[in-house]
């Protein structure tokens, strides 16, 4: 598939699609590949979580090379990551950096490789470019503000009082960077997006699998953030670019409230009991205020965060 792209390591670029029910975006997306992967030596690998629209079987017509991975179930997003992985780690000579895309991303030419390009870049204090992620913009050409700092009391009370996009001006009173500047340049992010990153072989060696607790959401904040652990920062190219249809977590109460809970037991993982609650806490009243403002989704999510339960055990779908 494509042309040689000379770079480090070897083998091909493995590019990881995790499908469920896909059929209706996966054509396209298929079509747009050749374009975005232009200058690389790539394989598709699609991990299908048992699907019931054919999407499996549509990726067998319109993709024969491709290897396609039938999980069996509807695993999440993080064990479909795994299994791509696990499929292409069995190739002759294995891969040299993986690629892990959504199916409703469009990748403008050449994306993927100035993405890999990006990677393995040395920075200060000995850390490496691990994954790197491009610029994102919806259907209508809007840019998406995909870079992210990691959750704080702070920035979950900033958040809460005055909303993420005006607190996103603000490093400490937000997650979400707003600031044109950032995405003007090659800019270094705690976490990012996750519909499409480009991940280099050694920071995959040294994270080691997805974590597959996290049903949907949050498994590419805990990967970021296990990958700056071991010394890999996930960073901006600029250069690069794709168009991302979206989800319908904005406005889905069941899946907001994943989204919510979720971030809620990342931050636990990382932090003790105290601060767990004030972010607990935090979140909470951002979910109720705009409840009252009439916001079926985020009243879902309160309800679930008052629960005394609700961080026992990720729900699925």
């Amino acid at each position: 598939m494509s042309s040689r792209h000379p770079g480090p390591g070897t083998g091909p670029v493995a590019v990881l699609v995790v499908t469920w029910n896909s059929a209706r975006v996966l054509p396209a997306f298929l079509a747009s590949l050749p374009e975005g992967m232009t200058g690389l030596d790539w394989r598709l690998v699609v991990a299908d979580n048992d699907s019931a629209d054919g999407t499996a079987d549509l990726v067998r017509s319109l993709a024969p090379d491709a290897t396609v991975v039938r999980t069996g179930r509807n695993a999440g997003y993080a064990a479909g990551v795994n299994a791509a992985l696990e499929a292409a780690a069995g190739w002759d000579g294995g891969f040299r950096a993986a690629l892990v895309c959504n199916p409703d991303v469009r990748m403008g030419t050449g994306c993927a490789a100035r993405l890999v390009d990006a990677l393995d870049a040395p920075l200060s204090g000995g850390r490496r470019v691990g994954i790197s992620v491009p610029l994102l913009y919806e259907e209508d050409g809007t840019l998406h503000h995909s870079l992210r700092r990691e959750s704080r009391v702070t920035r979950a009370l900033g958040e809460a009082v005055i909303g993420n996009r005006r607190a996103g001006r603000f490093p400490l009173l937000s997650e979400l960077v707003t600031d044109p500047a950032a995405y003007r340049r090659a800019t270094v992010a705690d976490w990012a997006t996750g519909a499409l990153m480009a991940l280099s072989r050694p920071c995959l060696d040294a994270c080691g699998p997805w974590d597959e607790s996290f049903f949907l959401y949050s498994e590419e904040t805990e990967y970021c953030l296990r990958a700056r652990d071991h010394g890999f920062a996930t960073r901006l190219e600029p250069a690069a670019s794709a168009v991302h249809l979206g989800g319908d977590s904005q406005v889905s109460p069941r899946l907001w409230t994943l989204l919510t809970l979720n971030r809620v037991r990342l931050y636990r993982r990382r932090h003790g009991p105290a601060a767990t609650a004030a972010f607990r806490a935090a979140v909470l009243l951002r979910e109720t205020s705009r409840a009252a403002l009439g916001r079926p989704a985020s009243l879902a999510a309160a309800r679930a965060l008052a629960s005394p339960s609700a961080l026992r055990a990720t729900p699925g779908p």
